[in-house]
């Protein structure tokens, strides 16, 4: 059955039409051609998917685009401040907190939502909020380093 919803991406309203199956990593990439937002896993598992839905990060390929009706959802491509780099895109890539980049857009997602919880988290708060988000590339270490410079940029 298709389902009219009509709900915010990036600040854009949209009115679309989805199976009441779809899943809102779907509609992301596929009807509204947002590639940033990546599927890794299908099971919640990798969070490459992380978007923001009312400014909380959710993994997307766990979320039905039905429940995103009338409601705002932020991706990666939604980040940017004026066209310049969110201060968390900065600090990945001030960092190297990036090698393949598959992960990024749904670490990115995840950190931001921590700094908006924990201001000014430690390490191990860091660690313990971006568990649910897998690297294969980076071992961690600067993801970490990029978490900590953009809440010290965001103290300043």
């Amino acid at each position: 059955m298709t389902v009219e919803i009509q709900l915010t991406v990036n600040g854009k309203d949209v009115a679309v039409a989805v199976e009441e199956r779809t899943l809102l990593s779907d509609l992301i990439r596929e009807t509204l051609g947002l590639k940033g937002t990546h599927r890794g896993c299908d099971t919640a598992q990798c969070g490459a998917c992380t978007v923001h839905l009312n400014g909380e990060a959710v993994k997307s390929c766990n979320v039905l685009a039905v429940r995103a009706n009338g409601h705002s959802v932020t991706t990666i491509e939604g980040i940017s401040i004026g066209g310049a780099l969110h201060p968390m895109q900065a600090a990945f890539r001030d960092c190297h907190g990036l090698q393949c980049g598959f992960c990024t857009p749904g670490m990115v997602m995840s950190a931001i939502d921590l700094l908006r919880l924990h201001p000014n988290p430690d390490e191990r708060l860091i660690r313990e909020q971006l568990d649910g988000n897998l690297c294969r590339c980076t071992g961690y270490e600067n993801i970490v380093k990029a978490v900590r410079q953009a809440a010290s940029a965001s103290r300043e």
